[in-house]
């Protein structure tokens, strides 16, 4: 028996089983734009995880960029357009 199926048996309630993860790794698989898109229904779990894993870093990464691009924007807008953009910031 595996140490995950292990320890998931010791705790009692809180345990996850096969399906219900079987279930969220579709979810995930659906979200991912690269998997998404692609003809072959099935990924393995493994592949699902790492595609998610790329697909967030390379979101954190678009959010820095978007956020250096505004700072530079702000930076060189008048007063008064830069008080509006952080006015709707703001909302």
């Amino acid at each position: 028996m595996s140490s995950r199926r292990s320890r998931s048996r010791q705790s009692g309630s809180s345990r996850i089983t096969d399906d219900q993860i079987n279930d969220l790794v579709s979810k995930l698989q659906q979200l991912l734009p690269e998997i998404r898109h692609r003809q072959s229904d099935k990924s393995s779990a493994a592949h699902v995880l790492q595609e998610t894993c790329n697909y967030i870093r390379s979101l954190h990464r678009e959010v820095d960029d978007l956020s250096e691009r505004l700072a530079e924007l702000l930076a060189t807008s008048d007063t008064a357009q830069a008080a509006i953009i952080r006015s709707l910031l703001m909302q």
